[in-house]
């Protein structure tokens, strides 16, 4: 007799594992299909995020930084080392440590809530009353039957059909994670949060990185004066090179390096070889293996799953959550609707607000914000007032070395509401939880700069932010 399961969710990523924890809370029998196997060929929850991207990237991020620390700006405090070297198998091996600790985790909390993890491959079979499920794995094929479907398969990297990627010298992200050397030339062709994130980790390490972008302009989805004080923290303070509005011809891998034809933005033709290349030009959603014709399941062109507002696909109790479906493809985002859709089939009311979930790259300054844009609040005709903060004026900040960037706060010129919340600096990725939960609170300007920020702290340029937008900033 096939086991039978109140909700089964497909995929163990942030949006899968969550959805599947709050349904077992909500007290429905829950299973999680999860086929991810770990280089070593363990099986691991987590999906892409914990196992080859969110975590291990941040790890690196980390570690990168803190030699960068040491070689270039700890001076300024007074202290100076000689002979600091670094060892890229122990920074790997960490990173490597945190990931499992991450998953194994995830594993301890399928247990602790009673979440049954099925290892394998899960795909559709049947409709009706309830939903028939195969789970094929290592030893042969499961089935079973489901009152409820979630979908939350994720995503893969987009790849380039001149640049197939073998994970040595051409790497998606998770090759990016694992060189065994640092190479002297590293080429990133996209110029987006992972390529950025990516080349910056490489380039502390001693690389000389450069980043080929089709785009003409940096950053499109950042407020305009965020991307212009990226552009020039990257280019000229950090000495990433930044090729926009590029165009890739031929891509040639030979035995030790990769050489790569481009033409400019000017239309000029250029040559560059390098050691290692990572492509990093987007993902798409993850929809491959599902059997979803067999049960009629709706996806779009772009191969997104179809749902609507509440993450309903077209058929009967089935739902589909994270990059699989419309919307950013942000772990956190995943986890809302992940979250929304456990409460739906428990007969609650979950939501989510699309309209405030944070954006955030881990580079170093970091940069994060929520809301709307002056570009798009523009587009849109809508009236809107602008208050700017810089964290060269912020005690915390310059005691921390970390004055470059600044808070920017848009808030609506009639009402004060705040419409968009953008951060470039230390500490923005924490920084920004502040105006998320002011937005879902409905909150003005005034609000934020009438509560008692302490000091001295990095969020006192919040405050100050939210005062500028009357002209009436204390401290700038």
């Amino acid at each position: 007799m096939s086991q039978s399961f109140d909700v089964v969710v497909i995929g163990s990523g942030p949006a899968g594992y969550i959805a599947a924890i709050r349904a077992a809370q909500l007290g429905l029998r829950t299973a999680c299909i999860e086929k991810w196997k770990t280089p070593a060929g363990q099986p691991a929850l987590g999906g892409t995020c914990l196992n080859v991207g969110c975590i291990p990237s941040k790890a690196l991020l980390e570690s990168s930084e803190n030699y960068e620390r040491v070689m270039h700006k700890f001076k300024v405090h007074g202290i100076t080392a000689t002979g600091v070297k670094f060892d890229l198998p122990t920074m790997l091996k960490r990173k490597d440590q945190i990931v499992g600790k991450m998953t194994g985790g995830i594993a301890g909390l399928f247990k602790k809530n009673g979440v049954t993890w099925l290892q394998g491959q899960g795909r559709f079979v049947s409709g009706g009353t309830t939903w028939k499920l195969e789970v094929i794995g290592d030893t042969g094929t499961e089935t079973i039957e489901a009152g409820n479907v979630i979908v939350a398969t994720g995503s893969t990297p987009r790849t380039l059909p001149d640049a197939p990627v073998d994970n040595r010298l051409i790497c998606d992200n998770e090759g990016a994670l694992a060189f065994d050397a640092i190479p002297k030339n590293l080429g990133v062709i996209g110029a987006g949060v992972i390529g950025l994130e990516l080349g910056s980790v490489w380039r502390r390490l001693g690389a000389n990185v450069t980043l080929l972008e089709a785009v003409p302009t940096f950053l499109n989805a950042a407020d305009t004066s965020i991307a212009q004080e990226a552009w020039k923290l990257f280019t000229k303070g950090q000495g990433l090179d930044i090729q926009l509005g590029v165009k890739i011809g031929k891509i040639k891998k030979g035995r030790s390096s990769v050489t790569v034809d481009y033409t400019d933005a000017a239309g000029v033709a250029h040559q560059s070889e390098f050691d290692r290349l990572i492509v990093s030009v987007g993902r798409v959603p993850n929809t491959q293996g599902l059997a979803a014709e067999s049960v009629g399941l709706k996806i779009d062109e772009r191969g997104f799953i179809e749902v609507d507002k509440n993450c309903r696909t077209n058929l009967p109790r089935v739902f589909a959550v994270g990059d699989v479906v419309r919307g950013p493809m942000l772990a956190h985002k995943g986890e809302e609707e992940g979250v929304m859709v456990a409460e739906i089939i428990a007969g609650q009311h979950g939501h989510v607000n699309y309209d405030a979930i944070p954006w955030v790259m881990y580079t170093a300054p970091e940069i994060a914000w929520v809301g709307q844009t002056e570009q798009q609040l523009k587009a849109d005709g809508v009236e809107f007032r602008t208050g700017r903060f810089p964290f060269a004026y912020n005690g915390r900040a310059l005691g921390r070395d970390e004055p470059e960037g600044f808070i920017k706060i848009l808030a609506d010129a009639r009402t004060d509401r705040i419409l968009g919340v953008h951060v470039i600096g230390g500490q923005a990725s924490e920084l920004i939880a502040e105006a998320v939960v002011a937005m879902e609170f409905g909150a003005s300007a005034e609000d934020i700069a009438r509560i008692c920020h302490a000091h001295p702290s990095m969020s006192e340029a919040m405050r100050e932010a939210a005062l500028a937008v009357d002209k009436r900033a204390l401290n700038g």
